[in-house]
């Protein structure tokens, strides 16, 4: 790294929120999307309770280990607008997916629709799903860059037709960062007799969510990532009439309890064999510390967030003289900027990692389908501050130069 280079990294001036996290202080952290940071003292709750659970193992799982996980669904439920008895843990929004995926059955005449912005490793399950059963993939090309949400609403509707029998779709698309208009599509969709499986893997944190209101068949979501909480944390939620037909994707004790206190969906999900539950435990912890850490709770987080996104996007096109290529309305936390023509034809790794070899800036960049070739993903959490989107900024340009 070049030492005037090194002086604009160094030179920033961290936001105070920064030290509540175990982020490293030499690095621009803008990717808080990919994998989320959980805080220092969610993380301190986590390490109480692995300990609780060596000290006394069998205590801890037959006597200890259920009311703790009752208890973080509970919060969750409250949090995502649920009812407890429809909520689930699995380790990630992919498992979920996957999990519904292989339990519904599908026929050769059957499909299933989904877009061309869909997360590649769910898309990865419905290749499977359709060579294994017969069923047809339908992809709705929704265009990008895009003027309105009305033409996400549009593209999928259009694709629908007497044989669709499940959507996939995003609720924030992975690749682009765009919110889907997803009570609206779940309704039109539901009035065709068509199911929804909703990918809301960034979606828990980031917006506020009402699951009774949205009312997907299915829906599944993160909360390593916006909500914070440790690696290893996220929900599947199933509406009451199909929970008997969704099966874990680890058939365990559950399959054949005698137990009537609980949904045969929770009995089988809840315990899948052993293993650390401990990060579904502190679920409640990491929701009631981001929502300490404003006067105005999350809600006020979650527009210092939408608004720093908004304002960092401004800059950086700007700053690279590219148009924004969705209206605000449509974006959350992260927002994508085209990169320069210049650099479109460069491979989105050595784009990356470039930029963090050489500028200590961890962000992510998109390949896409059509022009433009490559984006710029940012996101915003309370950590950033506006003069490391500029550092960004500055370190594209010398990109360029080069």
């Amino acid at each position: 790294m070049k030492d005037k280079e090194k002086v604009s990294c160094f030179s920033l001036k961290p936001s105070h929120f920064r030290d509540l996290w175990l982020l490293d202080q030499k690095v621009t952290f803008l990717n808080h999307g990919s994998f989320g940071a959980c805080p220092k003292a969610v993380l301190a709750v986590q390490e109480r309770l692995r300990s609780q659970l060596e000290q006394e193992p069998l205590r801890f799982f037959t006597r200890e280990w259920e009311p703790l996980i009752d208890e973080a669904r509970s919060k969750l439920a409250t949090f995502v607008g649920a009812d407890a008895e429809d909520l689930v843990f699995v380790p990630n929004a992919t498992t979920g997916v996957n999990s519904v995926l292989r339990s519904l059955v599908f026929h050769p005449e059957d499909e299933i629709l989904t877009t061309n912005h869909e997360y590649n490793a769910c898309r990865n399950a419905l290749d499977f799903i359709a060579s294994r059963t017969g069923a047809r993939v339908v992809v709705a090309k929704v265009p990008f860059p895009l003027e309105s949400s009305q033409q996400i609403f549009e593209a999928i509707l259009e694709r629908v037709s007497s044989k669709t029998r499940l959507a996939l779709l995003d609720h924030v698309t992975s690749q682009t960062g765009l919110i889907f208009p997803l009570q609206q599509l779940v309704q039109e969709l539901q009035e065709r007799g068509v199911d929804t499986l909703i990918d809301g893997a960034h979606a828990p944190g980031m917006l506020a969510l009402n699951l009774r209101e949205i009312n997907a068949t299915y829906y599944t979501g993160n909360c390593h990532k916006w909500l914070c909480a440790p690696k290893g944390a996220a929900f599947l939620y199933v509406r009451r009439d199909k929970q008997s037909e969704i099966r874990p994707l680890t058939i365990s004790h559950g399959a054949n309890s005698p137990r009537t206190d609980k949904s045969c969906f929770q009995l089988e999900f809840d315990w899948m064999g052993t293993d650390d539950p401990t990060a579904y435990m502190c679920v409640p912890e990491a929701i009631a510390f981001l929502g300490a850490l404003l006067p105005g709770g999350w809600d006020e987080l979650r527009q210092r967030n939408h608004q720093l996104v908004l304002e960092a996007r401004k800059l950086l096109c700007e700053a690279l003289e590219v148009l924004p290529p969705c209206p605000d309305d449509t974006i959350g936390s992260m927002a994508v900027i085209p990169m320069p023509a210049a650099l479109e034809n460069r491979n989105f790794i050595s784009v990356r990692d470039e930029l963090f070899d050489r500028f200590n800036i961890q962000v992510q960049i998109v390949p896409w389908q059509e022009t433009p070739k490559l984006l710029v993903r940012i996101s915003a959490q309370i950590y950033n501050t506006i003069e490391e989107y500029e550092y960004l900024g500055r370190a594209i340009a010398q990109l360029l130069q080069r």
